[in-house]
């Protein structure tokens, strides 16, 4: 199957489990494909046929996004090496976890979280440690006892007891002796995540040729600036008095391909549910591309202040 219609597949699945997808993100560079929003849940989703082509520069730069743009990030993949991904079984790769299409599919679709992930040492399933140690109560059953016909030690099952997760041999025979679900299904978006990247201005020097007097401006407006990696957009901006108020922006002169970029940026916007503008670095008669807010450095140039930038966006809305 080719990544495009690995991807397509994808997004028919999340439209039939009630999602608005964005446009596909097809201007690179890009960690992410698509972004899908249901209620309040919103995701920034990669599609890979190979999650070994899912790199840590990639996964920092999804995280950081989901962190600015309140998403989760999620990595979607059919095999590693030449291993199919196991169904119902959840992977972490550069601290963003990663599921096959058919755990994505029972999850998104029928609602039913995962129960196993993987590990370094094999597959592992997160145990309701107070409910093991009831039942074992209500049997009359010492730690020693079951821990015989468990083939562990004593200290294990205690560690059980306090939460550690169990090995799925382990979990298998649990449920089988006490003839009930011991297991805990899968938060798959609150596992450890590993570390982000450096956020802040003092790290914008790939971000400076795409245009240092629009940083410049919306620090000018009160907005909190944080370059991004590898999206169609160039920084998301969050008000310094509302955390709620956020908008994602872009740089260049009106090409083909910055018209091509807003229309993206515009639903990926609409999905997030921030503010999409893309400044110009010329003249522009032209108000918005679809869901984007087009400025022009003259207008900018002319604005002395926050309520003169909100004007601006409220004529042009």
């Amino acid at each position: 199957m080719s990544r495009d219609v690995l991807i397509d597949n994808i997004i028919s699945m999340l439209l039939d489990a009630g999602f608005i997808v964005s446009e596909r993100c097809v201007i690179r560079p890009k960690s992410f494909d698509i972004a899908a929003r249901r209620e309040e849940q919103i995701f920034l989703i990669k599609v890979l046929g190979n999650v070994d082509a899912f790199n840590r520069d990639t996964g920092m730069a999804m995280q950081d996004l989901g962190i600015h743009l309140s998403a989760k990030p999620l990595v979607i993949s059919l095999h590693t090496r030449d291993k199919k991904l196991e169904p119902g079984v959840v992977y972490l790769r550069h601290g963003v976890p990663v599921i096959s299409p058919d755990t994505a599919y029972d999850l998104f679709v029928e609602e039913i979280p995962p129960l196993i992930y993987a590990a370094p040492g094999g597959l592992y399933v997160p145990i309701d440690g107070d409910y093991l140690s009831k039942v074992r109560g209500e049997l009359k059953w010492s730690l020693g006892k079951l821990a015989m016909i468990l083939g562990v030690s004593r200290r294990t099952v205690s560690k059980y007891e306090s939460g550690m997760d169990a090995s799925i041999e382990v979990a298998i025979r649990l449920e089988e002796l006490f003839g009930s679900r011991v297991t805990i299904p899968i938060d798959i978006f609150n596992q450890d995540s590993a570390e982000t990247g450096v956020d802040s201005l003092e790290n914008k020097q790939e971000t400076a040729r795409y245009g240092d007097e629009m940083i410049d401006a919306l620090t000018r407006f009160g907005f909190i600036v944080h370059p991004t990696d590898r999206a169609p957009f160039q920084t998301v901006s969050e008000h310094s008095s509302d955390a709620n108020r956020v908008l994602i922006t872009g740089y260049s002169q009106l090409t083909k391909t910055a018209i091509k970029r807003a229309k993206i940026m515009g639903s990926i916007g609409y999905v997030t549910k921030t503010q999409s503008i893309y400044f110009v670095d010329s003249n522009v008669k032209q108000k918005y591309v679809e869901e984007t807010i087009l400025i022009g450095k003259n207008e900018i140039d002319a604005l002395d202040g926050p309520e003169a930038f909100n004007e601006l966006l409220r004529e042009k809305m």
